[in-house]
């Protein structure tokens, strides 16, 4: 008998499906696609609880708690568990591995990212990423995608010596985002990951607020009091939002906080803007 680390059998796969409107089929590359981008689409990268003081919980139940029943958003690790769970439990073969984000300004190894393998293929796919990979990407040395009017691409090494390095086309040329390994990861390792990520105070996500959205020719960001619309050509348009209006702009993101949630949230933010200056 062998048990599951991942706790994957604790998932409803129902509830799941029915927050991000997806539909069940069989696997293919075609599935895996429609049912990434629905989750992007669906489930908004968020920083709250870490931002606002509580480490979030990767315990499946919780996440799914989280994400799914109370429809907040999370960061990778929460996006990618999840969606990890869902692909294994629709028949996926699923690899969980770990990026360093920036390589180029030596940045660290604190990204979740999943190699899926159907039909003989493996893709690159990762829901979690400050919303900005909407499909999935094959493993293939010199792939390229459109992503949401993004071009994006795969090389083969670049910052990984025999690993992979993700591209996006900027106007300064292909800029790396981050670099990885096909190395299966634990459990535990994310817990280590994660309470770096939630308790660091150089942690950008103990920093300041962090919200995101991505959506086919616009990518949404609420990054403190400042909301971006950022748009494939590279241009944005930026305003500055009142503190009393940061739950509204949430709520736009997808982003549905109690109102215990909220009044902890700006509370944070205006001791990060003292804290500032």
């Amino acid at each position: 008998m062998t048990t599951d680390p991942w706790t994957v059998d604790a998932l409803n796969l129902d509830a799941y499906l029915a927050r991000v409107g997806g539909v069940v089929g069989a696997p293919s590359a075609e599935a895996l696609a429609a049912l990434h981008e629905a989750h992007v689409r669906s489930i908004p990268f968020e920083n709250v609880d870490p931002f606002s003081g509580r480490p979030p919980s990767l315990d499946l139940g919780d996440v799914q708690a989280k994400l799914v029943d109370r429809r907040r958003g999370g960061y990778c690790y929460e996006h990618g568990l999840l969606f990890a769970a869902v692909l294994e439990r629709l028949g996926y073969d699923v690899v969980r591995m770990t990026a360093r984000v920036q390589p180029h300004r030596n940045g660290p190894k604190s990204h979740m990212n999943l190699a899926v393998t159907v039909d003989g293929v493996r893709f690159l796919a990762d829901v979690g990423f400050g919303a900005s990979v909407l499909r999935p990407m094959p493993l293939e040395d010199g792939a390229e995608a459109d992503q949401a009017g993004w071009p994006t691409r795969l090389v083969r090494g670049g910052f990984a010596d025999g690993g992979w390095t993700l591209e996006k086309r900027t106007a300064d040329g292909w800029e790396p985002q981050y670099a990885f390994y096909e190395t299966p990861q634990r459990p535990v390792d994310y817990e280590v990951f994660n309470h770096y990520v939630a308790t660091h105070p150089k942690s950008p996500f103990t920093r300041g607020l962090i919200a995101m959205k991505l959506e086919p020719g616009v990518s949404t960001q609420l990054l403190g009091r400042k909301l971006v619309r950022e748009y494939p050509d590279g241009t944005k348009d930026e305003t500055t939002v009142d503190v009393a209006e940061v739950r509204e702009r949430l709520v736009e993101l997808g982003v549905v906080l109690s109102d215990a949630e909220a009044a902890t949230l700006l509370k944070a933010m205006e001791a990060a803007e003292r804290a500032a200056g």
